[in-house]
């Protein structure tokens, strides 16, 4: 099974990737699949209040929309595991798309039982609508700079983001997130999450044209799952003010 992943990563790199979309609102850290374990993340995002004008034409505004992507993964190592996001939109009016396909491949530095610095990087390409972005072809690195202890967790995230399609600009975008939680119960965390748009990486916007948004978020993990849920709040310049967003991640062997 893991030889057909490998495959559908190698196709998919030939026809072109997607940038990041809101359909996936996450930080990573080092967390990783077991090698041979296959694991399923399904990712639930809505809209509450946002974006009702299109930035071009064909564009689906995000206001009161839906996003369902599950993320199916496959630990290829101790140090790999690949990944494919299937993101599905539900529109206000009841519509449902398919967005495109986008496959990953994450990397996490090896380390000792008690270091708590983790470093790592993740690689994604894959396909994308136009309802969602205005190139069909892209490609995003996430870098992982990461800390964790009994107590607290801190990730950071520096994202370039690159359109590949010939009609759009394809300067690197930065995009940084970052995720910082303390533990709560044995079961518990509690922090934020915050993600930014800073325009191309070799001339970044004014600080008063960014986009930023924070989300207060809680982990969760019982019976075998992990739960992430997390209301944010957009500023300045993002294009949506209210999102809800959540993440079940389960094994599935």
């Amino acid at each position: 099974m893991h030889r057909v992943l490998i495959f559908g990563l190698l196709s998919l790199c030939a026809i072109g990737a997607a940038w990041a979309a809101p359909d996936e609102i996450q930080v990573y850290t080092e967390e990783l699949n077991k090698p041979g374990e296959y694991g399923l993340e399904q990712h639930l995002n809505y809209t509450v209040k946002g974006q009702q004008t299109p930035d071009y034409p064909g564009q689906m505004p995000s206001h009161h929309v839906t996003q369902l992507t599950p993320e199916f993964s496959y630990g290829l190592s101790d140090m790999l595991e690949a990944g494919l996001y299937v993101p599905l939109a539900i529109t206000a009016a009841g519509d449902a798309f398919l967005n495109g396909l986008r496959v990953r491949l994450k990397y996490v530095a090896p380390r000792q039982i008690d270091e708590a610095v983790f470093y790592g990087l993740n690689v994604e390409i894959g396909r994308d609508a136009y309802r969602t972005s205005e190139s069909l072809s892209g490609m995003e690195l996430r870098p992982i700079i990461g800390y964790r202890d009994a107590k607290w967790l801190a990730s950071f995230n520096p994202i370039l983001n690159m359109a590949l399609s010939a009609n759009v600009s394809r300067q690197p975008q930065f995009e940084p997130s970052l995720k910082l939680t303390h533990r709560l119960t044995d079961a518990a965390r509690g922090g934020i999450e915050y993600y930014g748009e800073y325009g191309p990486l070799n001339h970044m916007l004014p600080a008063d044209q960014r986009a930023h948004t924070a989300y207060a978020v809680v982990d969760v993990e019982t019976d075998g799952l992990d739960i992430n849920f997390g209301i944010g709040r957009g500023f300045v310049n993002a294009a949506d003010d209210w999102v809800l967003k959540s993440i079940i991640a389960l094994p599935l062997d």
